[in-house]
């Protein structure tokens, strides 16, 4: 991924990446905004495409960011927990830190988990 998001853990119950400032920064040298929501919406959008199992695709349909401090270097890391995961959403707070530990973004994703193959009227292959 050209943001240079690592994925460290990953499982329904928890996700965690690391993305680095350099490179995702806005024009006054900051830690994007944007770059914080990629990272929170990458995050969470795995954790409830591991919720929802093989015959599921998650899509995201809300998502909302808080920016608490700036940052200017180094790296940031994500943690993705569940909220809420049910049978056709699931939403998970992702809380982002700076290398000191401190919270530089909260954020929540809600993702539609779709049935594999529904896009047209298709039913969803049966799991086997």
């Amino acid at each position: 991924m050209r943001m240079g998001v690592q994925i460290l853990e990953a499982s329904a119950e928890k996700v965690v990446g690391t993305m680095p400032v350099e490179g995702n920064t806005q024009p006054y040298g900051l830690l994007h905004g944007g770059a914080s929501a990629v990272l929170a919406e990458t995050l969470g959008s795995i954790g409830a495409m591991l919720h929802g199992g093989s015959t599921k695709v998650a899509v995201g349909v809300d998502l909302n960011c808080t920016h608490h401090r700036g940052i200017r270097s180094g790296l940031v890391t994500g943690v993705a927990t569940p909220v809420h995961r049910g049978r056709s959403t699931a939403t998970y707070e992702v809380v982002i830190s700076d290398e000191q530990g401190r919270r530089v973004c909260s954020a929540r994703l809600t993702c539609m988990l779709r049935n594999l193959g529904a896009q047209n009227g298709e039913q969803a292959p049966a799991a086997v």
